[in-house]
């Protein structure tokens, strides 16, 4: 018999706010993380704004040992585990360390690179022939599976200990990936989440790429543009969601707080094929991937109240609200509300989903929608399809009770999460 899901506990860095109390003041709020890079300006970048969540070395203390800092040099990881950490605490859980490893917790957390600027600095090291200079823990902030190997040392985790990785999905599937296994009675709670450094060396592809947008780099609040007519790419961004996966009978006998429940979700890929290809999204398969989550969690389209989408301000924006329309068929003032969390925070890129699966715990828990800001101007393609008033560019106070989140990823890779209010 399949076990019950619920979240007992979250954590988040974002661009607009470290901790739950001031991430769930800015998105309430409409407040932007975005700012201009001067780090992107220097380097000539077209784009020269970003979403870099402002964590001092006072605050990382509070999570890693002095020694632990020396030498230390990757944002992802230090988000991650910031993330991960507070999604603990916040779970009401402890940490001990004299006893045996916690059998039955476990943390599936993953990224899309590790210790990108760590690795720039071992190949300096290595080619000026001081490869005995890297120091101790090169290897550990440089293995992509170091996000959750830092974790289930510092959380004493017994249970499955991973990292995955599918691009933009990366969160989104680490989420699905930890429900299942709880889900079969493989484990009773589990950390997921996912991560992703910060800076050039992450995203200068994208700059290359001419996906990120140059128009705003003196209005850097007004640069992530998601559905509306004026936007001209994403604002490219990191940080870290997490939140504890618990199985509900376990979480009800501790007294725990439930903040949702998942009910399903499904991953799948459109294989590159037909119109998918390694950047662009197959549409047969991300609505293949949305009605197959609604098979999973067991609901209908109709009772999908909101939903949280991936929508980065590119050109791809109006083609995924096509596809939600095919995929619920529904549209025009039936269609759910919907936003965009990378208008505040840009494109988190591997930290995306689990980020923006934060947000739309806390709507669920404290019910409210948060704006879309930056969308004044709806995108005409989308306006025919569904009701502006589904797109909120004010927050909007109500109880909701069911939001399905989406991310879509390069490979042609696609996540779809249902949560339910408890």
């Amino acid at each position: 018999m399949k076990k019950r899901v619920v979240i007992t506990g979250l954590g988040i860095v974002s661009p607009n706010g470290v901790g739950l109390e001031a991430f769930t003041h800015a998105i309430k709020n409409g407040v932007s993380g975005i700012k201009h890079d001067a780090e992107l300006e220097r380097l000539q970048f077209s784009c020269q704004v970003s979403g870099t969540p402002e964590i001092s070395t006072e605050y990382s203390l509070n999570y890693f040992t002095e020694l632990e800092l020396r030498n230390f040099n990757s944002t992802g990881i230090l988000y991650g585990v910031i993330a991960g950490m507070d999604a603990w605490n916040d779970a009401g859980l402890k940490i001990d360390f004299h006893s045996e490893p916690d059998w039955h917790s476990g943390t599936i957390f993953g990224t899309g690179t590790s210790g990108i600027a760590k690795f720039r600095e071992s190949i300096y090291k290595i080619d000026d022939f001081q490869t005995r200079r890297l120091g101790s823990t090169a290897v550990a902030q440089t293995m992509n599976s170091g996000i959750s190997a830092y974790l289930g040392g510092k959380l004493g985790l017994g249970n499955q200990v991973t990292t995955n990785s599918s691009a933009c999905t990366t969160g989104t599937e680490s989420i699905l990936m930890g429900f299942e296994r709880i889900q079969q009675g493989k484990a009773k709670r589990m950390v997921v989440g996912s991560t992703s450094d910060s800076g050039p060396y992450i995203w200068g592809g994208f700059d290359a790429m001419k996906v990120c947008t140059f128009k705003h780099n003196e209005t850097p609040e007004n640069a992530s543009r998601p559905m509306s007519a004026s936007a001209s790419g994403f604002v490219p961004s990191s940080g870290s969601g997490a939140m504890v996966l618990e199985e509900l009978e376990t979480a009800l006998a501790r007294g725990a707080r439930i903040y949702a429940e998942v009910l399903g979700g499904n991953v799948n890929s459109g294989g590159q094929r037909g119109e998918g290809t390694m950047t662009a999204p197959s549409s047969t398969a991300v609505q293949k991937c949305i009605t197959d989550a609604l098979l999973d969690a067991q609901i209908s389209a109709n009772d999908i109240d909101a939903i949280n989408g991936h929508l980065t301000a590119t050109s791809k924006d109006a083609l995924e609200i096509k596809n939600w329309c095919a995929a619920l068929n529904r549209s025009g003032a039936d269609f759910p509300y919907i936003n965009s969390l990378k208008s505040q925070v840009g494109h988190c890129l591997s930290g995306a989903g689990s980020v923006e699966s934060v947000a739309t715990i806390l709507q669920i828990y404290h019910g409210f929608i948060f704006p879309n800001i930056n969308c004044d101007d709806l995108n005409e393609e989308i306006a025919a399809l569904i009701a502006p008033e589904k797109i909120p560019t004010k927050r909007i106070e109500k109880e909701i009770n069911i939001v399905a989140k989406a991310s879509f990823g390069f490979g042609d890779v696609n996540g779809c999460l249902i949560f339910k209010k408890y």
